[in-house]
């Protein structure tokens, strides 16, 4: 599995001895377009991912001068996004208001079909088929509560690791699994309803052991490594499972858009010049 290099990996080294007026444009270049897809994907609106984007990068200007390095410059920015988000998000209707048992999000053992991906991974049908799922967990993201779709968009799509979207958050990495775990699972529901189905065979084993083996699934997910077991080793339902589990992996980390609308962008380095003025 190729993983990009997380965004705590930054092109530069930042030292909080430099001014702001240095630091928070070269911040804006490496993190503006990840922040900005970030708020589509939270708020939903363009006039708020804009809003998210000015309000993070002007706080962070003001506030460079507290930043003492202790932690990295990506995670302390991310932190300053995720609470301006939180203010400014409007709650969508219909959002989930419980946290779903995870036996509503797996393999059943008495399910008669589990999802059938084409053997032909380059064929015309996988194409239609992968498109499908794009809109399927796009759709399903929009509907995740809150909490779940930050703590995923930022291990997943923005590709923080979990000790790091724990620090953005302030919560513990055990709570970050949890939310990114359930989170993959939520989305995976829904992409496979866009899936062709086949006739299920009968356990080869007893749940709990698919259980495990699933949780040690998503703990490779969460490092970026492969799964340890190939896939002839695992039951049928494991199989299917796991393969599918991917397939949402591959669209969220496929939502990486990286690009800032140039007139924002412009804008704020205005904004960042006439601060610096105010300043001196």
């Amino acid at each position: 599995m190729n993983k990009t290099a997380s965004p705590s990996q930054a092109r530069r080294q930042y030292s909080p001895t430099e001014p702001a007026e240095q630091a928070i444009p070269q911040l804006l270049e490496e993190h503006g377009g990840l922040i900005y897809n970030l708020g589509l994907r939270m708020c939903g609106r363009q006039t708020d991912a804009e809003d998210l984007v000015q309000e993070t990068f002007l706080r962070a200007f003001r506030a460079w001068d507290k930043f003492e390095g202790r932690a990295q410059p990506s995670t302390w920015l991310y932190s300053i996004a995720a609470r301006t988000c939180k203010r400014i998000k409007r709650k969508r209707a219909g959002q989930p208001s419980r946290m779903q048992p995870l036996a509503e999000l797996i393999p059943a053992p008495g399910d008669k079909e589990i999802p059938a991906l084409p053997a032909d991974h380059d064929g015309p049908l996988d194409h239609v088929l992968r498109l499908e799922a794009q809109e399927a967990v796009q759709a399903a993201l929009a509907k995740l509560p809150p909490n779940f779709r930050m703590a995923l968009l930022l291990k997943d799509i923005v590709e923080f690791s979990v000790e790091e979207v724990a620090q953005v958050l302030g919560i513990k990495p055990a709570t970050v699994k949890t939310r990114v775990h359930r989170g993959r699972l939520l989305l995976r529901k829904e992409l496979v309803k866009k899936l062709p189905k086949r006739k299920s065979p009968p356990p080869d084993h007893e749940q709990k052991i698919c259980l495990d083996l699933l949780h040690a699934k998503q703990e490779s997910l969460d490092r970026g490594v492969a799964f340890p077991l190939a896939s002839g080793e695992l039951c049928s339902r494991c199989q299917s499972l796991f393969a599918t589990l991917d397939l949402t992996h591959e669209v969220c980390l496929n939502m990486k858009n990286d690009k800032l609308p140039q007139p924002l962008q412009d804008l704020l380095l205005q904004e960042f010049r006439s601060a610096a003025r105010r300043r001196h």
